[in-house]
């Protein structure tokens, strides 16, 4: 008889099938949770600070073309987790500077962290023209 007879071999036993759906579905699972993870998975430059909360901020995506400068609570002064004094600030801007001729900075100043420091790192980078100046804040609730 041609035609196959119904997936049923000589021995009256079932030919064992491949299902492509369950597959297609776990498929889309194991997709879906790389997304995910990979979403949550944020690239912090700069150190860790407590930012002061702002009612409009928004959550932007990650830039490796912008250069962090952090202020701590202790006054210490980073760029990219790198411990600057402020003598050492306008030069090592200056190099960043040198290297980018339209560089990004984002401000990262602990809410807890003197003002009097955080204007003067402000004043520094804005000393070298740099228009691109975010100051990070998270959503205040």
């Amino acid at each position: 008889m041609a035609g196959g007879g119904g997936g049923v071999t000589r021995g009256g036993r079932k030919k064992a099938r491949i299902e492509i759906i369950p597959l297609i579905d776990i498929m889309f699972f194991l997709l879906a949770t790389f997304v995910m993870v990979s979403l949550s998975m944020v690239k912090n430059e700069g150190v860790s600070v407590m930012l002061p909360g702002s009612s409009t901020s928004e959550a932007k995506e990650k830039d490796d073309s912008i250069t962090t400068v952090s202020v701590a609570e202790s006054g210490d002064v980073y760029i990219n987790q790198e411990k600057v004094t402020m003598s050492q600030l306008p030069l090592r801007l200056s190099s960043i500077k040198a290297s980018n001729p339209d560089p990004k900075f984002t401000l990262n100043a602990d809410s807890r962290a003197n003002f009097d420091k955080v204007v003067l790192v402000l004043d520094e980078i804005r000393k070298l023209g740099v228009t691109k100046i975010g100051i990070s804040t998270k959503t205040r609730q």
